[in-house]
């Protein structure tokens, strides 16, 4: 019997288990045997009972006088591997009896329960139900689920440090924090080889996170049916969460974050991961990736290791792009183009045509000095060589990270690891509601199917879903195009200007252009994160209803959706202001309408587009990162402030760690799927458009460090711990990852060839310069062409009485942005020969520039093995020791049984003449 009850004064309870047998049925490990309760009293044995066990919730439980705060039963030496909590309600008699039977299934797999009732809690309506699995469920479940553990101390040197890894020691961690625990070899657990593994202690030989693994994995499978009537759909602890039979299922955090245990064999790693990671004073020093996977398990690990991999990357591109962007510092006085722009005799004089019909004026170019300064910044020689230095650096962060995944894989001893059962196994709602059935032709059992109608039923609609959604956003861009352009010609009417005088400005600094976009801007971002809000419960809906079979397929279903609805959604803005903005707006005379309605197609500004999606990726990425770090970090501090609060309230050791942990956040199964999205989404930002923004990697940088800190400070003191679960990599976000850096290649040469101005202006310094020196002098006038005021059409022209200074200015042209034949030529307003050109030499950098980086991005790939030499030879020598070790014990043992079985057989033959006294001796021996 498990449970403790009643009240014994000066009493200690004992509780000794005898397992008589073990057996799998339908690979769920069930123990049966007979249990003897020992009770014991001022040293003196009072009774010896054999009874059997009552089911659980029947009776009251007594309390022993002892420090609540720990990770230990009343009795002190039996660790809490798990705990269930539940309430009373007006369904409880139906909830009684689930919980009643599951608790006695989980009895009867050997597992020890200990009851707290709910006077004891705080809330006093809360009761928590203690689960404790001893070695023999321990054993039996890791030979199940083949948890490698150690049987050999590791005989392979570590390399050894460099003669410069001293700079590095700032940034290091204390060894015992790194180094949780020496190297061994490892092998799959055996019980029926026990004594081959190195044993020291049987209650801590698996670390506790190996444990709640353990336990974890029988909840899910325990029944809660009764013994007459099987009903499959009545199995696991998920299910009786989602009816509320039980409120939280958890393992405990083995102490407070901010002090150590009081139990000396407590391992206190919380309070260490706190101090050494979790603290953004710790920004600085490296993760001990170590320690948090034995906490949290290789699950959370690798998305850590990963976290911290892409933020050290991330520093490289930062201070190259950096460089980039104090070359246009300094070349910002050479620029010659922008001087012109400002020369009240070159920009000052030229006439620009209006850029809407009816409200905007004409206006002269020197009004758009500042944005041409401003473009300069982001607009030069610098950021060609960026474009292609990050489709190189993202090669390489891709090629380093499989080689480093592939070092933690060893590492950790992932290896030879295949997805977990846990995460293969059939989900519940598929058995649920799939009720075809038919012979697997592996197993030969009967299960559950989805037959291929309704298969492809439900992948019509949840397709169709995605397009609806997708055409929402693509409508919602649409809708912030027309309020560009309808608010662009309220803007405009606050230009009055004479032709003599400057065009007043909105403000200040900020021109109708620049307000324009970053008002756009804004409202665009603020849709996008409505968008997102709802299309996520959308996504997890149309998951649902596809009915996964696994685990695994769930989530990278889910993960396919959520990726490509964010895709469009956070990228579709900048795609427009890159590739879209200013490519189809005709020509004065011919101007191109959006979908036949009265408003223009919209122009670039004179400084060129790139200024405008420098400013939307800085407005949409800025503004998600912050939202973002808000999110995490405002709404869990007020949390953690009640919690401290409270926790302060109660005396010391009366504040129960089950309820300290139950008073947490529940780590969901979307917990880490929410982190990769948030990364993956920035990895985006810095790659596909980072030829606009070289202070894009700086930006993710700065918030990255942030968010390490931030994630490890939620991690610790905000969630509940998550039972630990294994993974090899990051999963399907590597696919991802991979296709976004193929992308971003073919993005950033468009982007340089169609949205910067450095093409024409290449084109002409080395073929349509005046003179013989090569030199920008009169390209403002070369990239204008000329319009005869008189062709405009009624609908172009601005109007009269609202302008009347420009009517009465005898103007007869205006010039705008394009290569077009000025009026009076055989071949007025067409392309020019420097147009085709210019359309020329942009077709052929973005194939050279592809090409370029592709074979540099193959080459390295190549070049760069997947996996480390060192780290193949050390997986070799290890698969040859391990085979060597276990064939050394396997002749060990058999010469042992084989000399055992020659002694006995001696002894036999030496004792058959004996008198009838030996042998009467020899019947009692055998």
């Amino acid at each position: 019997m498990k449970r403790i009850t009643g009240k014994t004064k000066d009493a200690t309870l004992i509780e000794m288990t005898n397992t008589a047998d073990a057996h799998v049925e339908d690979g769920f490990a069930v123990l049966t045997g007979y249990r003897k309760t020992f009770i014991a009293e001022n040293n003196g044995l009072l009774s010896i009972s054999d009874r059997e066990t009552p089911l659980p919730g029947n009776q009251e439980l007594g309390t022993l006088e002892q420090n609540k705060d720990s990770v230990y039963f009343r009795d002190g030496k039996r660790r809490i591997d798990f705990v269930l909590s539940y309430v009373d309600d007006k369904d409880g008699d139906k909830k009684a009896e689930r919980r009643r039977l599951f608790e006695a299934n989980l009895e009867k797999t050997g597992l020890h329960l200990e009851l707290e009732d709910k006077s004891e809690s705080d809330d006093r309506k809360t009761y928590y139900l203690k689960i404790h699995a001893p070695w023999e469920v321990l054993g039996t479940f890791a030979d199940v689920l083949k948890i490698k553990v150690p049987f050999k101390a590791s005989d392979i040197h570590k390399a050894r440090e460099g003669s410069l890894n001293w700079l590095t020691r700032p940034f290091r961690l204390p060894p015992d924090i790194m180094s949780s625990e020496p190297d061994y070899f490892t092998a799959p657990f055996d019980k029926r080889k026990a004594d081959f593994f190195l044993i020291k202690d049987q209650e801590t030989f698996f670390p506790p996170s190996t444990r709640n693994r353990i336990v974890y994995y029988i909840l899910t499978h325990c029944p809660y049916y009764k013994e007459d009537r099987k009903e499959k759909d009545k199995t696991g602890i998920k299910r009786l969460l989602s009816n509320s039979t039980y409120t939280s299922a958890y393992p405990l955090h083995d102490c407070r974050y901010w002090k150590k245990a009081d139990q000396t064999l407590c391992e206190s790693e919380r309070y260490h991961l706190y101090k050494h990671w979790a603290r953004f004073l710790c920004f600085y020093k490296e993760q001990p990736l170590n320690l948090i996977r034995k906490y949290y398990g290789e699950k959370i690990g690798i998305y850590f290791a990963w976290l911290g991999f892409y933020t050290e990357m991330l520093f490289f591109a930062a201070v190259v792009g950096v460089i980039c962007f104090v070359y246009g510092l300094l070349s910002y006085d050479d620029n010659i183009t922008s001087k012109e722009i400002c020369d009240p005799t070159i920009g000052g004089k030229i006439v620009m045509c209006p850029l809407c019909d009816k409200k905007c004026s004409y206006w002269k170019l020197n009004s758009t000095c500042l944005s041409s300064w401003q473009a300069h910044l982001f607009d030069n020689e610098g950021t060609v060589f960026f474009a292609i230095f990050m489709g190189i650096w993202v090669t390489l962060f891709l090629e380093f990270w499989k080689r480093r995944q592939a070092r933690l894989e060893y590492e950790w001893d992932l290896v030879h690891f295949e997805e977990e059962q846990q995460q293969l196994q059939m989900r519940p709602e598929f058995e649920l509601k799939c009720t075809n059935k038919r012979l697997n032709p592996i197993t030969q059992e009967m299960e559950p199917y989805l037959p291929l109608t309704s298969k492809c039923a439900r992948f019509f609609v949840s397709g169709a879903t995605v397009l609806f959604w997708t055409c929402l956003i693509v409508a919602c861009i649409m809708g912030v195009i027309a309020y560009r352009l309808a608010v662009y010609a309220a803007f405009a009417r606050l230009m009055k200007d004479s032709p003599t005088s400057k065009i007043q400005l909105v403000g200040s600094l900020i021109n109708p252009q620049l307000a324009t976009s970053v008002t756009a801007s804004c409202i665009n971002f603020v849709i996008i994160l409505i968008l997102n809000f709802l299309y996520e419960h959308v996504a997890i809906w149309i998951t649902d209803m596809e009915i996964p079979k696994t685990h695994l397929e769930y989530e990278n279903k889910l993960t396919t959706k959520m990726f490509m609805f964010q895709f469009v959604n956070y990228y579709s803005s900048c795609f427009y202001v890159a590739f879209f903005k200013g490519k189809f707006v005709g020509y004065p005379g011919k101007y191109t309408y959006m979908f036949g309605s009265h408003l223009r197609n919209e122009e670039c500004a004179p400084g060129g587009c790139l200024i405008e999606l420098t400013t939307q990726l800085v407005i949409v990425m800025v503004g998600k990162q912050l939202v973002g770090n808000i999110q995490e970090a405002l709404l869990p501090l007020l949390k953690n402030w009640w919690i401290s609060r409270k926790g302060r309230s109660h005396p010391e050791g009366q504040y129960s760690r089950w309820e300290q942990d139950h008073d947490l956040q529940s780590f969901s199964q979307f917990g880490l799927f929410y982190e990769y999205l948030e990364m993956v989404i920035q990895f985006g930002f810095i790659t596909l458009f980072v030829a606009s923004f070289p202070l894009a990697p700086l930006l993710a940088l700065f918030n990255n460090i942030l968010e390490v800190r931030l994630d490890a400070w939620k991690f610790t003191t905000q969630f509940r711990r998550p039972v630990a679960a294994k993974a090899r990599n990051i999963g399907a976000w590597n696919e991802i990852l991979n296709v976004v850096a193929i992308l971003s290649v073919v993005t950033n040469a468009f982007i340089m060839a169609f949205t910067s101005d450095m093409i024409p202006r290449l084109v002409y310094l080395y073929a349509y310069h005046p003179g013989e020196e090569a030199t920008m002098a009169g390209y403002i006038n070369n990239s204008l062409s000329v319009y005869e005021i008189s062709d405009l059409r009624v609908n172009n022209r601005p109007d009269e009485e609202e302008n009347p200074a420009w009517f009465n200015a005898n103007i007869t042209t205006c010039r705008y942005r394009d290569y077009r034949y000025p009026p009076g030529h055989h071949r007025q307003y067409t392309h020019t020969m420097q147009f085709w050109h210019i359309l020329a030499a942009k077709m052929a950098f973005i194939i050279i520039m592809e090409h370029v980086v592709f074979v540099v991005k193959f080459f390295v790939a190549w070049l760069i093995p997947d996996v480390p030499s060192e780290v193949k030879a050390r997986i070799k020598r290890e698969r040859h020791l391990v085979q060597e070790y276990l064939h050394t014990y396997e002749v060990e043992k058999l010469k042992m049984q084989m000399s055992q079985s020659f002694c006995v057989t001696s002894e036999t033959t030496s004792l058959l003449p004996s008198t009838p006294d030996k042998l009467d001796v020899l019947s009692e021996r055998t």
